[in-house]
C-alpha cells in the first residue's frame, strides 16, 4: 500500500506538470500549423496568434492587478476594499472597465490631433514589444535573441516618447510640466536600472535571457551572487519603480500639483491605453527582475539537496514565473502605500547623488567577483 501510494503521488505530480506545461501547447500548435499549412502561412499564422495571446494577456493582466492593487491598497490600511460589485468585489476591475469604454473620448481644441491620438498607441505598442524575449516558462519564448537584456533596455526607453508626446500635444500646462518631469525621471532612473542589470550579465557573460536562466540552474543570483548582486537588486527594484512613475515617485502625475499630469486630457479608451500601459509595464520590469535575479522559471534549489530539488522540480516552471513576478509587483504595490511622495528635487537627489555612484562602483564590484570567481 505504502508502495502504490509513493508511486501514485509522483506520477499525479508529473501529470500536472504536464498539464501547466505551455511548451507542450506552444510544440502541438506549432507542429499541427506546418502539418495543415505551407511553412510562411505557418509562420504567420503563429505571429497572429502570439500577437492575440499577448493582447489577451494584456487584458487578464489590466484586469487582475487593478484588483490586486486596490486589495493591496485595502490591506494596507486595515479596511475591505471592493466588495459591492460581484462576489467578493472580483467583478469592480470589469465594471470600471466598461465604464471607461462607455465614456466619451474627447480631444481639446488647441491640440495636435494626430500626436495626441497617437502616443497612448505607442505606449503599447511599447509593451507589446517587450514581452518578445520574456521567457514564460521553460523553452516558451516569443523571441529567444541572443540580446535580449540589450533588447529590453534600448525599446523601454522608447517609452519617454509617448508620454512627451502625450504633454506636449495635450495643449495644456499641467500636462506639459508632467511630460517635463516624467522624461526627466525615467532617463535618470534608467541609468541606475541599466548598471543593475548589467551586474548580472558580468556574472553571466550572456546578454540572452535564456543563458542568463540556465546560469541560476545551481542557485539563484540573488543568493549566489553575494553582495553586489543583492546591492543591484536593490537598486534595481527603486529605479523601476521610479520608471514606471509609480509613488513614491509618481511626481509626473501628481494629483496635488498637476491635476493627473500628462494624461489630463485624456479620457475614455486613450485614458484606459495609459493606465493600462502602466499596469503592464510594472509586470514587465518585475518580470525582468524575477528573470535575471530570482531565476526566472529555474525552481528553487539547494545545493546537493537532491530530493529536496527533485521536488521542487515538479511544480510547472510556468508557476515558478509568475509566483516571482507577482511577488515583486506586491513589493512595488507595498512601497506605494507606505512611502508618502517624494519632491522633484529630492528624487532627482536620488537618483544623481546616490543611486547612480553606488551602482557604478557596485559594478566595479562586481566585476572583480566574476573574474576571481567569489560568486558561488
Amino acid at each position: 500500500m505504502l508502495l502504490t501510494s509513493a508511486f501514485l503521488i509522483p506520477c499525479s505530480l508529473f501529470k500536472l506538470q504536464k498539464m501547466w506545461s505551455l511548451t507542450d501547447i506552444s510544440s502541438a500548435i506549432h507542429n499541427w500549423l506546418n502539418q495543415t499549412f505551407n511553412p510562411t502561412w505557418a509562420l504567420i499564422i503563429e505571429m497572429v496568434i502570439a500577437g492575440i495571446a499577448v493582447i489577451g494577456l494584456f487584458a487578464v493582466l489590466g484586469l487582475v492587478l487593478v484588483l490586486m492593487e486596490r486589495r493591496v491598497a485595502a490591506w494596507m490600511q486595515i479596511r475591505l476594499g471592493p466588495n459591492r460589485v460581484g462576489p467578493f468585489g472580483l467583478m469592480q476591475s470589469m465594471a470600471d472597465t466598461l465604464k471607461l469604454l462607455v465614456k466619451e473620448g474627447m480631444t481639446p481644441d488647441g491640440a495636435d490631433k494626430f500626436l495626441f491620438n497617437l502616443a497612448p498607441f505607442i505606449a503599447m505598442m511599447v509593451a507589446m514589444l517587450l514581452m518578445a524575449p520574456i521567457a514564460f516558462a521553460k523553452g516558451f519564448q516569443l523571441w529567444d535573441m541572443n540580446i535580449g537584456v540589450l533588447y529590453i533596455s534600448a525599446v523601454s526607453s522608447i517609452m519617454v516618447i509617448s508620454i512627451l508626446m502625450a504633454g506636449w500635444a495635450s495643449n495644456n500646462k499641467y500636462s506639459l510640466m508632467g511630460a517635463m518631469r516624467s522624461g526627466a525621471q525615467i532617463v535618470s532612473y534608467e541609468l541606475s536600472a541599466g548598471l543593475s542589470i548589467l551586474t548580472i550579465v558580468v556574472l553571466t557573460g550572456s546578454l540572452n535571457i535564456t543563458d542568463i536562466i540556465n546560469a541560476q540552474a545551481d542557485g539563484w543570483w540573488v543568493f549566489k551572487g553575494h553582495i553586489p548582486v543583492i546591492i543591484s537588486f536593490v537598486i534595481f527594484i527603486i529605479a523601476v519603480t521610479a520608471e514606471t512613475n509609480r509613488a513614491p515617485f509618481d511626481l509626473a502625475e501628481a494629483e496635488s500639483e498637476l491635476t493627473a499630469g500628462f494624461h489630463t486630457e485624456y479620457s475614455g479608451m486613450k485614458f484606459a491605453l495609459f493606465f493600462l500601459a502602466e499596469y503592464i509595464n510594472v509586470f514587465i520590469v518585475c518580470a525582468i527582475g524575477a528573470t535575471l535575479f530570482l531565476g526566472g522559471w529555474m525552481p528553487f534549489h539547494i545545493g546537493h539537496w537532491e530530493a529536496f530539488n527533485h521536488a521542487m522540480d515538479y511544480i510547472p516552471s510556468s508557476v515558478w514565473f509568475f509566483g516571482k513576478t507577482f511577488f515583486l509587483i506586491f513589493v512595488i504595490m507595498w512601497f506605494r502605500w507606505t512611502f508618502p511622495r517624494l519632491r522633484i528635487d529630492q528624487l532627482l537627489n536620488l537618483e544623481w547623488k546616490y543611486l547612480l555612484p553606488i551602482s557604478m562602483f557596485n559594478l566595479l564590484l562586481a566585476t572583480a567577483v566574476a573574474i576571481l570567481g567569489w560568486h558561488f
